[in-house]
Order: structure tokens, then C-alpha cells, then sequence
């Protein structure tokens, strides 16, 4: 599926946050670094995953995709539309083709808004109908799409479950016919049960419409579950790609070893017997990175070029990438 023509391409995408200092005259004290520098691309109908722990900058990524955070720098390109830093577009069609589905499903919803108003919203700024009953049906429409009743349409957020309210924001992310969904952590505030009502939706949706996902999430099995390839991110950069499979069955960056070996297994024998990492100390601060590779402060197999050099973007094997100076010559 990768192999197809990308919708998404994202090159060399950064975003850093200034940070000031002093109460009058607020002088620059620095930025921090929370997406420094990524390259992906997404084909159509694909799902990528984009994994790491807390703070690694993956929302921050998704949304400065999306333009809700304007990049410092780099190129974004969906649906040979290209947006840039140099380039400042008209971002109406661009948000027509993309939509984000958010972490929170109470905090994401208007309270003061009724379904119908929720998720009628991008049909009224796109003016994607003419009339009112035009978008009413539409909006009955995409609620039976994700499993509500439309008899639900002139309630509130309050009246919902964490469930139903999650089922409504992906109505709303459906409402303008996009092309490319950020799902931010979608089912990380929702019970377990309901986790995978949410997933599978998802997933017949994508079927149905042909959608391109970027799925951001912590659980590695609902990761492995729903996506097609597997990128993980460390301090505001990515460290390896890979089909899903084979990272999971070949990860060849040590924090992807890492992060891997945490993973529960169903089979208590073989669960005892595999060796988990640990991580010492903590993640650096994105204000100030570690120089060269910036997991080295952390990684068992370290030596010095890891404290000097970048390590290279490198294609290991076919469709496996890796940054790790393991893997490069000396």
C-alpha cells in the first residue's frame, strides 16, 4: 500500500515554540523544539502510526500538519496542495480536505452547541449546502454513518456518554468529505470497552470512503491492530519507519527496543522469558537537545559518535528506516 502515490507528503516539518522571559519587556529566552525536523509520507487509503512516549512532539505534529499550529519551517504537501513557510496560501480548501479527530471527547465538544450545530459546523463554513434542510439531512446522515440516532440531533455534549461523544466528533471530521484525518490519541480517554467500538468504526470508514489516516497514539497494540506502517518519534524527531510487522518483529533502533519490550503478551511463558529494557533517567528537555543523537543520554549502546553526529536517515531494508549510528558506517 506504501508503494502508492503519496496523498501526504511531510518534509523537513518543524515547529518550535518561543519561549520569553521577564515581565516588561519579554525578551526572547530561547524555543522549544517540540517538531524538529520530520519527513514522512502517507499514501492513499493508508494508515501511518505515529508512536512515542509523552512529550516526543507527536499532537504537536499532527496539528502543524493541519496548519492549527502555522510551521516554523519545512513543507507540507496533501493532495498536491503545498503549504510552506515561505508560501502563505488560502488554508480554506486545504482544511476542506483534512479534518482531525481530537483526544478529549469532552473537551473537544462546544458545550453550549447541539449535535446538529457540532457537526453541521464545516458544512456552514464551507457552505458545502445550500439550505437548512439540505445540511440537516447531511448531518442525519453522518450520524447514522458513525452508529447515533438522528433523533439525537438537537441534544447537548452532556447528554452522551465519552463514547457517543467521540462517535460525534468523527461525525464532525467527516462532514466536509476530507481526504486525510489526524486522529490525536482517539480512544486514549475512553474506556475499554468502548475502545474498540471506536476502532472499528474507524476502520470501516476508511473502507467506505477511502480515507488516509494519521494515527497518533501510546497503545502499540491498537497501533499494530490499525495501522499499515509504524513511525516512532523521540524528542521532536523520528527514529525509525517501518511496515508494522516488521517493526514489531525487527525494531532496529534501540528505543524502539525499548519501548516494544513493554508490550503485555498474551503467552505468560514466552512473557517471562523475553528481556525487558529500562530506560534510565529522563527525557531531555526540548528547549536544550542532547547534541548528536538525542537518545544517547538514555541508550545502553551508546559510544562517543553518538554524543557528536546526527545519525543519518538511512533504509536499512526495503521500507525500513532507521536513524542510528549502529547502522551506519564508521
Amino acid at each position: 500500500m506504501n508503494e502508492a502515490q503519496p496523498l501526504v507528503i511531510i518534509e523537513n516539518l518543524k515547529k518550535y515554540f518561543p519561549i520569553s522571559s521577564g515581565l516588561v519587556f519579554q525578551k526572547k529566552a530561547g524555543s522549544v523544539r517540540a517538531v524538529d525536523g520530520i519527513s514522512f509520507s502517507i499514501a492513499k487509503g493508508e494508515t501511518l502510526g505515529l508512536v512515542g512516549e509523552s512529550g516526543c512532539g507527536k499532537t504537536t505534529a499532527g496539528r502543524t500538519i493541519l496548519n492549527l499550529y502555522p510551521p516554523t519551517a519545512g513543507k507540507i504537501t496533501i493532495d498536491d496542495q503545498e503549504i510552506n513557510t515561505e508560501n502563505k496560501p488560502d488554508l480554506k480548501e486545504f482544511r476542506r480536505k483534512t479534518a482531525m479527530i481530537f483526544q478529549d471527547p469532552y473537551a473537544s465538544l462546544n458545550p453550549r452547541w447541539t449535535v446538529s450545530a457540532i457537526v453541521s459546523e464545516p458544512l456552514r463554513v464551507h457552505k458545502l449546502f445550500k439550505n437548512e434542510k439540505e445540511r440537516t439531512e447531511r448531518v442525519n446522515h453522518l450520524l447514522n454513518l458513525v452508529g447515533l440516532s438522528s433523533r439525537l440531533i438537537n441534544r447537548f455534549p452532556h447528554e452522551f456518554s465519552g463514547g457517543q461523544r467521540q462517535r460525534i466528533g468523527v461525525a464532525r471530521a467527516l462532514a466536509s468529505d476530507p481526504l486525510f484525518i489526524v486522529c490525536d490519541e482517539p480512544i486514549s480517554a475512553l474506556d475499554v470497552s468502548i475502545q474498540a467500538q471506536v476502532v472499528n468504526l474507524l476502520e470501516d470508514l476508511q473502507d467506505q470512503f477511502g480515507l488516509t489516516y494519521l494515527f497518533i497514539a501510546h497503545d502499540l497494540s491498537m497501533v499494530r491492530h490499525i495501522c499499515d506502517r509504524v513511525a516512532v518519534m523521540y524528542l521532536g524527531v523520528i527514529v525509525e519507519l517501518a511496515e508494522r510487522n516488521e517493526l514489531y518483529e525487527n525494531p532496529l533502533h534501540p528505543y524502539t527496543q525499548a519501548l516494544l519490550s513493554a508490550v503485555p503478551i498474551p503467552d505468560p511463558k514466552r512473557d517471562r522469558e523475553r528481556r525487558r529494557i529500562i530506560l534510565s533517567g529522563d527525557v531531555p528537555s526540548p528547549i536544550n537537545p542532547p547534541s548528536g543523537c538525542r537518545f544517547h543520554p538514555r541508550c545502553s549502546v551508546a559510544f562517543e559518535r553518538c554524543k557528536v553526529d546526527i545519525p543519518e536517515w538511512l533504509e536499512e531494508a526495503p521500507g525500513h528506516w532507521v536513524a542510528c549510528h549502529l547502522y551506519t558506517n564508521p
